[in-house]
């Protein structure tokens, strides 16, 4: 089996989201990756800015710009176990310094295994300090941003996500990171 992790376009990355991720959104995207498995592309991983600031700054005060996310992954169901976590591993090898921030959805019924796996850290869960829930408004085959133009929506309360957190770089890196990051 000759599986290959290439840099790709994102625009190519996001078409393949869009179609094969269970989510069927194109993901903001300063990076992606690509998996090859005899000249066929058969995963993808995207990174990019989280959508909340606040989210930068909590997580390095000293430097938001370098928190990214880790927005999309999707691996073909074709391929072995593990395949996601070793794509994965090989991806934020490849990546400069960052802290890489990640979510998973209990909604769609992910657990963060993939996360445990890599030695991801845990954070913790996503609204669970708030005192009053938050709701979606839902239309059915669309985003909840599109839900007020289209008129008909279901509000919908939002379920907690897991977060969790890595860093990126060689040793030197990793280290002068976690140092930036535990200080702010």
């Amino acid at each position: 089996m000759t599986l290959e992790v290439k840099a790709i376009s994102s625009k190519l990355a996001r078409e393949v989201v869009e179609k094969n991720h269970y989510l069927h959104r194109k993901p903001n995207c300063s990076f992606a990756f690509g998996l090859y498995y005899n000249w066929r592309l058969v995963g993808v991983v995207t990174f990019g800015t989280p959508p909340s600031h606040h989210l930068q700054i909590s997580a390095c005060n000293s430097a938001p710009g370098k928190v990214i996310e880790l927005n999309r992954l999707w691996v073909d169901d074709c391929m072995p176990k593990n395949t996601e976590s070793r794509f994965v591993s090989e991806v934020l090898r490849k990546l400069p310094p960052f802290i890489v921030v990640s979510y998973a959805d209990t909604a769609h019924g992910h657990e963060g295994y993939i996360y445990r796996a890599l030695n991801f850290f845990y954070a913790s869960w996503t609204d669970m300090e708030r005192k009053t829930p938050r709701y979606d408004y839902v239309v059915v085959g669309k985003h909840s941003r599109d839900a007020f133009r289209c008129g008909e929506f279901t509000r919908v309360r939002r379920q907690p996500k897991m977060k969790y957190w890595t860093v990126t770089g060689n040793r030197r890196e990793k280290k002068r990171t976690y140092e930036n990051r535990l200080l702010a």
